[in-house]
């Protein structure tokens, strides 16, 4: 005899799916579809039952099945006797409860563009609100801050709607970020502001407990990095729902390495869904999962919105009558939720990150990735120098605009804008949110900078005058294009003044760029001075002059000194002696070629025919660092497998991999005492690449820039083009470690793309001897496997964006660093100084109040990373907030020394509100203590006297 579950299914595929659609009750469609769903049901409730309910079970399937073959269809007759041969099941069955929490899942800008979002918002928002003019029980849900700032924009008379509809508890706003985010490669910053902004604005606006905002909903977002539930509780969410990443758990408490946790619904079916009477089939089975009597229905259209329909409402009303069935109920996530919490004790407990899905995001549309990193970058500055420059020289701090450039950030990193998996007009409103966050980024980011410049006192730095100059008010805007302040001169005459700015909290030495405008005295040397009067080791770049918008300039490294969070100030001035006179080029001997960059710490020599690196030398123990067997600096053109489809998504599998390095053409073009580089050029398939590898003084890290011409074009019938960097090692490595947000992670050798904020590093396993990292300023997919480590650089994908990388010049810089110390700090900061190099400001000769060098912020002790300097969004009074994570695993002691006594200091949570703790933290003149607690991110509020 065939099982109940077999003939349940036979019956069930005989049923017209569209038994619904049909809306006259008394059809055989519906009658159908009403009784075989209920015992579909009755049977999942009598299998969790150990077979209790099999018995009427097989009773009522039978006569169904008998009167199906006497009459060939089901009618009311027919379903009702059915029903109450299943009368002992009724009790058990109501015992189950279903809430049906409607939303719409909109997604921003995914396939188009800004004003089809708005469109798309606005009308779903009309069919919610008048839905529930008509169905008095009916609640809706939607999250995403942006969506509410939409309505607040483009129709504010619907926003007056909305607001009532919240106060009477039937409108949830489950919006806790500005948009449903990515959570692996935005950094920890990033996902903390998503918080700060989306509370602050929202509960202003909707007028509500900004506590009540405690879930974060990301329902499509690709994977989750290991610190989320640490940044989550931080800024007072408890509860998280999600549906990729995760193949397992559906209920639990997700713990984070610091031990704060979130309870987390993984949707066990989809997020976009319809009313169906057969999702009674789900309930018992994940009921007994979830130690709920209760199951959470997620209903609404999605993706390009819409929500539910009213049909959707219909269905649910009618089949709440159904006697076995669960109870069902509009509500919402918050009273989902709340019935987890009474059994939160009894939740499993899952650690580590939620990945991976889609791995090709990491890469795919590679100029959203560079404006995500320049981005976050140039707003740590900026707020940095503007909180030293509010206290130190009273300017105003520009809050209001930084929250205008972190909202740009916060809505491109949307799970489908910065992964790169949306179309042309994704892109291109992007981008132009882009130009917006620098605008105001790098503009205060200056501003802050000359207002620390005009209280320093140059004045004994003036060198001879010059009434007719030209050079004063030279190379605006030179140096934006490339994210930098812009390098106009503001010296004039024989003697010129720079300021050396570094947003870091450690001192730093390191090689920096100088532009030097209009110096017309060529036939002097030049000499470079700190502060002190001592001579600085420098090198010219250009030989003569190279002419900008009506003036010249000539360009200088500066190998300088910078104090912690603050500045230093040079002079470049007309040395005693001359310039070596011009003689004739011809050379008078031949000698062998050497293509070798050598300083203090390494010697690298390059291949003369490929330029791959063929040897690595650490100077400090004469260890080779490469495997002659595998030359490293491989420049690769990977074809993936398109057949997995979707192909901005997923890498696919590598059918071949070609080494680009052929017919290269290579030089060396620069043997200075301060950066020795040399230059490479590859042609391949349509596409050109020009490279340069620089190795500056006293430093371990090799840096490669290039600029590459790319017209590789994807096609779903041929291959997905990838250009990738790929580095072997000299040593056996079972582990790689990822920078992720707040924090690092350790995985296995995977051949596939894993996500790093910005480096990547092989784990060595003899202690004593230096690992190989790879850090970047605007890529995010790597590689660890095979003892080595790859960067996907390019990638055209051809869905659903057919030439996502056509038309861009690539720019693209990344480093080697020879890593002696493998502690997470060191590692932090090397991808810091990397990311964040010095600011350089033309100054002048004037008076001022404050010394020539300057810190304004040092850390001194404990194993924290600081992650912002800024001032509180209430801005009253001279506070900063200092944002830290602990990266060793242990409590830790920290000390910040400031520039200036602080009269108060205390915790603060995400969102600025002041904490009890228990955790030490004194402040004493201008030094404040704190206790970190391992693997936590702290905030501390400092009051300036």
């Amino acid at each position: 005899m065939k099982s109940i579950e077999s003939r349940l299914r036979n019956l069930l595929g005989k049923t017209p799916e569209s038994y619904f659609d049909e809306k006259i009750l008394s059809k055989p469609g519906y009658w159908g579809e009403r009784i075989l769903s209920q015992l579909v049901f009755a049977y999942e409730v009598s299998k969790v039952e150990g077979g209790k309910y099999d018995e009427p079970i097989e009773a009522a399937l039978a006569f169904v099945e008998s009167t199906i073959a006497e009459e060939g269809a089901i009618v009311s007759r027919t379903a009702l006797l059915a029903e109450s041969m299943l009368s002992s099941v009724a009790s058990e069955a109501k015992s189950y409860d279903i809430i049906c929490a409607a939303h719409a899942h909109i997604d921003m800008n995914w396939m188009w563009s800004w004003d089809e979002t708005v469109a798309v918002t606005l009308d779903t928002f009309r069919t919610m609100l008048n839905l529930m003019n008509e169905y008095p029980d009916f609640k809706f849900s939607q999250s995403q801050a942006s969506i509410y700032r939409i309505v607040e924009q483009y129709a504010p008379e619907m926003l007056r709607e909305i607001k009532r509809r919240v106060k009477e508890g039937r409108w949830e706003v489950t919006a806790s970020h500005w948009v449903e985010a990515d959570k692996n490669m935005p950094n920890g910053e990033s996902l903390s502001r998503q918080l700060l902004y989306t509370k602050r604005y929202l509960s202003q606006l909707l007028d509500i407990d900004p506590e009540s905002l405690n879930l974060d909903f990301e329902p499509d977002t690709f994977g989750h990095s290991v610190n989320v539930p640490e940044i989550l509780a931080n800024g007072g969410v408890k509860f998280y729902y999600h549906c990729r990443g995760n193949d397992e758990r559906i209920l639990y408490r997700w713990v984070a390495p610091s031990g704060k946790s979130v309870i987390v619904y993984r949707e066990p079916t989809w997020y976009n869904d319809y009313a169906q009477p057969i999702l009674g089939s789900y309930v018992p089975a994940i009921c007994r999962q979830t130690g709920l009597k209760t199951y959470l229905n997620v209903y609404g259209v999605g993706d390009h919105g819409g929500g539910p329909t009213r049909r959707d409402l219909e269905r649910l009303i009618d089949m709440n009558g159904w006697p076995i069935y669960p109870n069902i109920r509009f509500g919402t996530y918050g009273e989902f939720y709340k019935l987890v919490e009474s059994i939160a004790d009894k939740l499993p407990v899952v650690n580590g990150e939620q990945n991976f899905v889609f791995t090709g995001c990491y890469t795919s549309q590679t100029r959203i990735k560079t404006a995500n990193r320049f981005g976050e970058a140039t707003l740590n500055e900026a707020e940095t120098f503007s909180s030293a420059a509010a206290v130190a020289a009273n300017a105003a701090y520009p809050g209001a605009s930084f929250e205008e450039a972190w909202r740009n950030v916060l809505f491109n990193q949307f799970h489908d804008i910065l992964p790169g998996s949306g179309v042309l007009e994704t892109r291109e409103h992007a981008l132009g949110l882009f130009q917006n966050t620098m605008a105001i980024a790098s503009t205060n980011r200056k501003l802050a900078l000359e207002s620390i410049a005009a209280a320093i006192d140059t004045s004994m730095l003036e060198g001879s005058g010059d009434k007719l100059t030209v050079s004063e008010g030279a190379g605006v805007g030179y140096g934006v294009g490339d994210f930098k302040i812009a390098q106009v001169e503001r010296g004039r005459g024989n003697t010129r003044i720079v300021h050396f700015f570094n947003p870091s909290v450690y001192d730093r030495e390191e090689t920096v760029e100088f532009v030097l405008w209009d110096w017309n005295n060529p036939n002097k040397a030049i000499v470079v001075k700190d502060s002190k009067g001592n001579e600085a080791v420098h090198q010219m770049i250009d030989q003569g002059y190279n002419k900008y918008w009506g003036h010249h300039y000539m360009r200088l490294l500066i190998h300088a000194k910078a104090p912690a969070c603050g500045y230093s100030t040079y002079t470049v001035s007309e040395g005693a002696g001359s310039v070596s006179p011009f003689l004739p080029t011809d050379p008078r001997v031949d000698r062998e070629e050497e293509y070798v960059l050598e300083n203090e710490l390494l010697q690298v020599k390059f291949h003369p025919v490929d330029a791959l690196v063929v040897s690595m030398i650490d100077k400090a123990t004469g260890e080779q660092l490469i495997d002659a067997a595998r030359p490293a600096g491989l420049f690769r053109l990977i074809q993936e497998d398109p057949g997995k489809g979707m192909s901005a998504w997923w890498v696919g599998r590598y059918m071949s991999i070609e080494n680009v390095h052929r017919n290269v053409k290579l030089k060396m073009v620069s043997r200075g005492t301060v950066r020795q580089s040399l230059q490479y050029e590859i042609e391949f398939g349509d596409s050109k690449l020009k490279v340069v590898v620089s190795l500056d003084r006293c430093s371990s890290r090799l840096d490669f820039e290039v600029e590459c011409d790319w017209h590789e074009i994807g096609k779903a019938d041929k291959s997905v083009p990838q250009l990738n960097f790929h580095w072997p090692f000299d040593y056996a490595c079972e582990a790689y470690k990822y920078d992720v947000p707040f924090g690092t992670v350790v995985r296995k050798p995977l051949d596939m793309d894993v996500p790093g904020n910005s480096w990547a590093l092989g784990l060595r396993q003899d202690t004593g001897k230096p690992s190989i990292m790879l850090v970047t300023n605007n890529k995010y997919g790597f590689r660890g496997t095979d003892d080595s480590l790859s960067i996907s650089l390019i990638r055209s994908s051809f869905d659903p964006d057919p030439y996502p990388e056509i038309g861009n010049h690539h720019r693209i810089k990344f480093a080697l660093c020879v890593a002696d110390s493998i502690g997470d700090r060191e590692l932090i900061e090397t991808a810091y100084r990397f990311n964040h190099p010095f600011n350089a400001l033309s100054g002048s000769p004037h008076e001022g109040t404050r010394s020539l060098d300057a810190s304004y912020l040092r850390l001194t002790e404990g194993t924290v990373a600081v992650s912002a300097v800024k001032m509180p969004e209430e801005n009253e009074g001279k506070r900063w907030i200092v944002r830290v994570y602990e990266t060793a695993g242990q409590r830790t002691t920290a000390t910040l020394r400031l520039f200036k006594p602080v009269s108060a200091a205390y915790y603060v949570d995400t969102n600025e509100c002041k904490l009890s703790t228990d955790c030490f933290l004194q402040a004493n003149g201008d030094s404040v203590t704190f206790e970190a607690t391992p693997y936590s991110v702290a905030a501390i509020c400092l009051e300036f006297e």
